[in-house]
């Protein structure tokens, strides 16, 4: 895993992306982000049993197995958006970002790769894509039946009581630069 400020310069989404300047783990936990390195699923059953999650599925996102809804369902994934409950990923091969919100509204951009595994808070802004070699397996964990509902970004959502409660508890921890 490494962490870092995106550089918001044009590019494809799937770029590094890095502005050169390190975000650090402990500036993630104050967002309610976070990290594990799990080098073993058993290491995943742990956290799995300690935070309640029940079900869990594996999804790969790459062009042979989507084939031509790819491109749209990277660009969906893009699209900043939140969710009612955590989002949880532990990442099985290839490597992928995890783009989020800081307090300030800015990107830190959360580069995955295999045996790392993340944990969003409910109610946080955020992003997902694979990186340049478009290709990425993960397993989705859920503390209830396995769901995806993105909440796209926008005054509604801003009033959303997931939402609420995360900027009440989470939303402005002291800045990290």
């Amino acid at each position: 895993m490494k962490a870092y400020w995106y550089d918001n310069k044009p590019g494809d989404q799937r770029e590094d992306h890095d502005s050169g300047r390190s975000v650090d783990t402990s500036y993630l936990t104050q967002l309610g982000v976070l990290y594990h390195h799990c080098p073993s699923v058993a290491s995943v059953d742990t956290i799995a049993k300690d935070r309640s999650y029940k079900n869990r599925d594996e999804i790969t996102v790459s062009p042979e197995k989507m084939g031509a809804v790819y491109e749209d369902k990277v660009k969906m994934f893009f699209n900043e958006h939140l969710h009612e409950d955590e989002e949880i990923r532990y990442i099985l091969d290839g490597q992928g970002f995890f783009d989020v919100r800081s307090e300030g509204d800015e990107w830190v951009r959360i580069r995955l790769e295999k045996d790392d595994l993340i944990i969003l808070p409910a109610g946080i802004y955020h992003r997902f894509t694979t990186d340049s070699n478009n290709y990425i397996k993960a397993m989705r964990l859920f503390k209830e039946e396995p769901k995806w509902t993105p909440l796209n970004r926008g005054p509604q959502v801003d009033d959303n009581p997931y939402r609420k409660e995360y900027v009440r508890t989470k939303g402005h921890p002291v800045a990290a630069h």
